[in-house]
C-alpha cells in the first residue's frame, strides 16, 4: 500500500466516530513547493505598492522617527499618485514641514482623509484654509495606539522607513548610515497593519539583530537610495535652545522641579518638545549631584542630554519612545539602559501597562496657556494649525507634577490668555505655569505653591500673569473663523475636546 492509499484509507475513517473527525486529508492540502527565501523582496516601490494590495479608499500609514528629515512618506505619495490610486485615508504619526507636497495630492483627490498628532508648514497653512474635504483628526500619541486598537484607524498598507533590514525584514532604527534611533510608533503600525512595507536604504546580512520590528510581521521589502535624513531629526521643536529667555524659564522650572517635594532619589522625568523644556535637563544636573540625586529613568523622547546624564550615572535608564537627535539615536546601539519602548507601552491610556503611568515629573512646552490652565500646542496666536497633540495630554494626566513652561509673550502677542484657541490638554491635568515673569501654581495644588514659596520661588497667581500679559501686549484682536471644522481634537481615550474651524480671510 502506498503513501497515498494509506491516507485516502485514514479519511475514509473520518465518519465512523469522533476520534477521527478534524482531520485534514492530506491528498488536499495546499503542499509548499516553492521555498520562501526571497520572496518578501522587490525590486521597486511600484511592484511593492501593487503587491500590498493596496486598493482606492484605503488607509494607509507612516512614522515619524525622521521628523523634518523624513523623506519616506513624499517617496511613497509621489508613487501612489503616478500610479493613480485616489481617496486614500493617510494616516502618519505626525506631520512636519517637509511634508508639504501632500498639499498637491489632496487637491488632486489622492488623499481625502488625514489622522494625525499634528502638523505645520504649508500644509497645516492650507488645510486650515479649508482644502481639505473631512477635518483632519488630531489625535495624541496615545490615542493613536487606542483608535487603532478600538477599530475607528484600520492600517490597510503600513509603509516604514528604515535605515537597514535582513531579506526577511529584521530591522531596527539604529543600524545603518540614515539612524534615526527608536521604531516606537511604527512598531505599533507593524503590529497591526494588514500589510506590512519596508523602505530601507540597505540590505543586511540574515539575521539582522537586534531587531525593532521582526521577521513575521514584515510582507515587503524594497530597497531605496534614502529614506530619510538623521541630521533634520533635531531640527525645529528638538532643538537645544540657545535663546536667553528660554534658557531663563528652564532653569527656572528646574528650580521649580528642586522645590516641588518630587525632586528625590529615584524621581522619573519627560521633557517634551520647545527649547525651554528640552533645557530643563541641563539644569537639572548639578542639583542632581549637589543633593547626591540619582533618576530612576526619563521617559518619552530622548535627547543627547539625557544621554550623557545616563552615561555619567545620574539616569538609570531611558525608556525611548522617539530619538531627538543622532546622538541619543546612537545611543540606542551602545547603552544596554537605553531601552526602545512602543507606543503602546508608551502612552495608551487602555495598555495594560503605559511608562506615563509610571512618570513622577514631566515639564511641557505651551503656545497659549489660559487663566484655567487649559493648553493649546495645536494652534498658532493666528489659528493657524502649527504644532502637534503629541504625547502632552497624554504625560499632563498621568505624571504627579505636569510644568508648561513657555513665555509670558510671544513678540507682541500674549502666551498667557484668557481662553485658549483650542484646547489640546485641560487644564485639570496641569499644575504649574513657568514663564519669564513669574510662576503660577493650580489653585487645586495649594501644596505645590507652599513648597515653591518655602523655596523663594517667585510665585503669583495666574490672574496676576494675565494682567501683566495685558500691560505689555495689550487686549489682542479676536481670530477671525468660518463656521467649517477642519480639525477635530480627540483626547487620549477618543472623545473630541475641542474643533478647529477655518481662518476667515
Amino acid at each position: 500500500m502506498n503513501r497515498q492509499q494509506r491516507v485516502e484509507n485514514f479519511s475514509h475513517r473520518q465518519d465512523n466516530g469522533p476520534a477521527y473527525q478534524g482531520y485534514q486529508n492530506a491528498s488536499k492540502a495546499n503542499l509548499q513547493a516553492q521555498k520562501p527565501r526571497d520572496i518578501k523582496i522587490c525590486d521597486s516601490l511600484e511592484k511593492a505598492i501593487r503587491r500590498s494590495g493596496l486598493q482606492d479608499g484605503m488607509t494607509i500609514s507612516f512614522h515619524h522617527a525622521f521628523r523634518a528629515g523624513d523623506l519616506t512618506l513624499n517617496l511613497v505619495m509621489a508613487a501612489i499618485a503616478a500610479m493613480g490610486f485616489k481617496n486614500l485615508r493617510l494616516a502618519s504619526s505626525s506631520l512636519s514641514d517637509c511634508h508639504s507636497p501632500l498639499v498637491e495630492h489632496i487637491r488632486n483627490g489622492v488623499v481625502s482623509e488625514i489622522y494625525t498628532s499634528g502638523m505645520r508648514g504649508p500644509l497645516a497653512e492650507e488645510v486650515s484654509r479649508g482644502l481639505l474635504g473631512k477635518p483632519v483628526q488630531v489625535h495624541s500619541h496615545g490615542g493613536r495606539v487606542n483608535l487603532i486598537e478600538s477599530g475607528e484607524l484600520t492600517i490597510d498598507v503600513a509603509f516604514i522607513g528604515v535605515p537597514a533590514c535582513d531579506e526577511f525584514g529584521n530591522t531596527n532604527g539604529f543600524s545603518g548610515n540614515a539612524c534615526c534611533g527608536s521604531l516606537g510608533y511604527a512598531r505599533v503600525d507593524a503590529e497591526y497593519a494588514d500589510c506590512v512595507v519596508l523602505l530601507t536604504e540597505a540590505l543586511v546580512a540574515y539575521p539582522h539583530h537586534p531587531a525593532s520590528i521582526t521577521q513575521d510581521q514584515v510582507d515587503l521589502i524594497v530597497q531605496v537610495e534614502k529614506v530619510g535624513d538623521a541630521d533634520k531629526i533635531g531640527a525645529d521643536t528638538t532643538r537645544m535652545t540657545s535663546n536667553p529667555r528660554e534658557l531663563l524659564i528652564a532653569r527656572r522650572a528646574a528650580e521649580v522641579i528642586a522645590g516641588s517635594g518630587y525632586f528625590v532619589d529615584g524621581f522619573s522625568l519627560q521633557t517634551g518638545t520647545g527649547g525651554a523644556s528640552l533645557a530643563v535637563t541641563r539644569f537639572l544636573e548639578d542639583k542632581m549631584l549637589r543633593r547626591n540625586i540619582t533618576a530612576a529613568f526619563a521617559l518619552g523622547g530622548i535627547t543627547s542630554t539625557m544621554v550623557e546624564l545616563h552615561e555619567k550615572g545620574l539616569i538609570t535608564k531611558l525608556l525611548d519612545v522617539q530619538s531627538f537627535d543622532r546622538q541619543a539615536a546612537s545611543s540606542l546601539a551602545r547603552n544596554p539602559n537605553h531601552i526602545e519602548i512602543s507606543a503602546n507601552q508608551y502612552a495608551n491610556f487602555s495598555s495594560k501597562g503605559a511608562s506615563v503611568d509610571r512618570l513622577d515629573v514631566v515639564v511641557l512646552s505651551a503656545l497659549e496657556i489660559d487663566t484655567r490652565f487649559n493648553v493649546n500646542v495645536l494652534t498658532g496666536s493666528d489659528g493657524v494649525l502649527r504644532g502637534a497633540s503629541g504625547g502632552h495630554c497624554d504625560t499632563a494626566v498621568a505624571a504627579r507634577l505636569s510644568i508648561i513652561v513657555a513665555p509670558l509673550v510671544r513678540g507682541r502677542i500674549p502666551t498667557l490668555v484668557s481662553q485658549v484657541t483650542t484646547c489640546v490638554t485641560p487644564g485639570s491635568s496641569v499644575d504649574i505655569l513657568v514663564t519669564d515673569h513669574g510662576i503660577a501654581v493650580n489653585p487645586a495644588r495649594p501644596e505645590l505653591a507652599e513648597r515653591l514659596q518655602q523655596a523663594g520661588l517667585p510665585v503669583v497667581t495666574i490672574e496676576w500673569l494675565y494682567e501683566r500679559a495685558l500691560i505689555l501686549t495689550g487686549v489682542p484682536q479676536p481670530i477671525q473663523f468660518t463656521d467649517r471644522v477642519v480639525a477635530v481634537v480627540r483626547y487620549r481615550d477618543g472623545s473630541v475636546i475641542d474643533v478647529v474651524h477655518q481662518i476667515q480671510e
